[in-house]
C-alpha cells in the first residue's frame, strides 16, 4: 500500500525539517545510523520551550529532564534573561575583546570573582566548556614556564574523567569509548583511578587510596608535573561517579604540599548542581584554576570562563619581550549578548532565593528514587545534589552489566518521552539533572515518571 501524504500544512512543514534534518545535519554524540531510521518519533525535533518543558512539532510537552544537556538554571523563556539579551541587543551584539574591552564582559568577570572560591579574582572568557579546560591547560603549562620551572609539563587526571572534546581536553579525559580512538593525537597524561567506592577496587576508602597513589607519583617524579584536574564530587559523563568525602580537600592539601596547580573543572557541576553554588563549596576549597561553562548564561548562550587566582594571573605579567604573553583567544571571547544573559542569571539566582531550595529539592530526588534500589535491574543510584545517576545491571547482585549492543539506557530514555519526559543516558546510566529552579509539583512529575518507566520496561520483559 502507498503511503498517504502529509495531510496538513504542520504535517507537510514537520516532514520537510525532517527531511532537510536527514539530509543536512550531523548531530553530536549521536549514532547517526539509528538517527536516519527514526523518522519524526515524538519528542525528535524540539520547536519551542515554557518553563521547565520542551515542546515538540505536534505540540506535545516533555518534562526537560536533563537542563537541555545539563546547561538550563531557571526554565525556558526566563523574562529576566530574554530582557538582559534584548537591552543588549539594542546596544551592540558583539565586540572584540583583543585590546578592547564592553561593559558586560566587566559585570560578569565582577559577578564571578564575587561569588567563586576564594582567590579566584580573574577571568579569562571562552565559549564553551573545552575551550574553557584548553585555557586551564595551556595556561597552567605557561605558568612554571613562566616562573622558571620549564620541567613541569605533565598533567594527573582521573580514569573515567571527561573535560570536553578539543584534542587538549580529550588528552585529560579518561572515558575509553570517547577517547580511545583519539589517543595518537594526544598528549600523554598520567591517570589514577576515580574515587568512586562503587567502581573503585578500595571501596569505601576509594578516596584515600587515589590519594596515596598520586602522592607516589609525585614521590618519584613530582617536578616534571604541572598540574592535576579533577571534577570536583561527581564525574559527571563518567557515568555520574560521585567521590568519596574528603577526596577534594585531600587532593587541594596533597598539590600544595608538591607546588602542583589544582585545575577544578565545574562545567558540568557549577551553578547549583550539586546543591552549593559551586561543587568545590562543599569542602571548602579553592582550587588555582576553575572552568565554567553551561549553566553559566543560564543555559541561553554559549559562554565559558577560565578563573585563576592572583598568582598565576601576575606570572602572565612582564615586557612583552619576555614572552610571558598568553596567546590564546577565540572570536567571540566575552560576548556581549552572552555576557548580558549570564550577568541576568547569576542576579537571578540570588534574588529568587534558589540557593535556600536546593537541599529540600535534593532530598526529595533521594527519597523518591530510594523506591528503585531493590530493583532486580538498578545496580546503583548515585546522587551528588541535583545531579542523579540511575545505573542498571542485568545482574545487580554480581555488578553485570547489560550488553552494551543492546543500548538498555537509551531504550528506557525513549520509553520516558511516552510520559512525557526527556533525557539523556550515559551508556546504561539513566541521568537526571532537573533545572535548579525547577518547582517541586514538576520535580515530582519527573521522579515519578521515571521510577514508573522502569518498572514498565523490565516487568514487560523487554531485556
Amino acid at each position: 500500500m502507498t503511503a498517504m501524504p502529509p495531510e496538513t500544512p504542520q504535517d507537510r512543514w514537520t516532514a520537510r525539517l525532517v527531511e532537510l534534518d536527514n539530509t543536512h545535519v550531523w548531530h553530536p554524540f549521536t549514532p547517526m545510523r539509528q538517527w536516519l531510521e527514526g523518522g519524526d518519533e515524538p519528542g525528535r525535533l524540539i520547536v519551542a520551550g515554557e518553563g521547565f518543558e520542551l515542546i515538540d512539532q505536534a505540540g506535545r510537552r516533555y518534562i526537560d529532564g536533563f537542563s537541555s544537556l545539563w546547561c538550563n538554571l531557571h526554565g525556558h523563556r526566563v523574562p529576566q534573561i530574554d530582557q538582559a539579551i534584548c537591552s543588549q541587543l539594542e546596544k551592540i551584539a558583539h565586540s572584540t575583546l583583543l585590546g578592547h574591552a564592553c561593559p558586560p564582559s566587566i559585570e560578569l568577570a565582577e559577578r564571578l570573582a564575587r561569588i567563586a572560591p576564594a582567590g579566584l579574582t580573574k577571568v579569562f572568557y571562552s565559549d564553551s566548556g573545552a575551550s574553557a579546560v584548553e585555557v586551564a591547560t595551556k595556561s597552567a603549562f605557561q605558568y612554571f614556564r613562566n616562573i622558571g620551572q620549564a620541567g613541569r609539563q605533565r598533567f594527573i587526571a582521573l580514569r573515567e574523567g571527561y573535560h570536553g572534546d578539543t584534542l587538549g581536553a580529550m588528552s585529560l579525559g579518561g572515558i575509553d569509548t570517547f577517547h580511545t580512538l583519539f589517543r595518537p593525537l594526544l598528549f600523554e597524561t598520567t591517570f589514577v583511578d576515580s574515587p568512586n567506592a562503587y567502581h573503585h577496587p578500595a571501596g569505601e576508602q576509594a578516596g584515600r587510596a587515589v590519594l596515596d597513589q598520586i602522592a607516589a607519583i609525585l614521590e618519584r617524579a613530582g617536578d616534571s608535573y604541572c598540574a592535576v584536574i579533577t571534577e570536583p564530587m561527581i564525574q559527571a559523563a563518567g557515568g555520574m561517579l560521585t567521590h568519596r568525602s574528603g577526596f577534594l580537600r585531600g587532593l587541594r592539601e596533597l598539590t600544595e604540599r608538591q607546588g602542583l596547580l589544582l585545575i577544578a573543572d565545574e562545567v558540568a557541576t557549577g551553578f547549583c548542581r550539586t546543591g552549593r553554588l559551586f561543587a568545590c563549596n562543599h569542602e571548602d576549597v579553592s582550587p588555582d584554576i576553575l572552568c565554567l561553562g553551561k549553566g553559566l548564561t543560564g543555559g541561553y548562550l554559549p559562554v565559558a570562563a577560565t578563573l585563576t587566582s592572583r598568582k598565576v594571573f601576575d606570572a602572565f605579567r612582564g615586557a612583552v619581550t619576555e614572552g610571558k604573553t598568553f596567546y590564546h583567544g577565540h572570536t567571540y571571547t566575552g560576548n556581549a549578548l552572552g555576557c548580558a544573559a549570564g550577568v541576568a542569571s547569576i542576579d537571578l539566582i540570588f534574588s529568587s532565593g534558589l540557593l535556600d531550595g536546593l537541599a529540600e529539592k535534593a532530598r526529595l530526588m533521594g527519597d523518591r528514587l530510594a523506591e528503585l534500589r531493590d530493583h532486580r535491574h538498578v545496580a546503583d543510584i548515585r546522587q551528588c545534589g541535583l545531579m542523579v545517576g540511575i545505573e542498571l545491571a542485568d545482574d545487580r547482585k554480581r555488578r553485570r552489566g547489560f550488553d552494551p549492543a543492546m543500548q538498555v539506557g537509551a531504550a528506557v530514555c525513549r520509553a520516558a518521552r511516552k510520559r512525557g519526559i526527556l533525557t539523556r543516558p550515559l551508556g546504561d546510566v539513566v541521568v537526571l539533572m532537573p533545572a535548579p529552579a525547577m518547582d517541586m509539583e514538576t520535580l515530582e512529575r519527573l521522579l515519578r515518571g521515571i521510577i514508573e518507566t522502569i518498572q514498565e520496561h523490565f516487568a514487560a520483559g523487554t531485556v
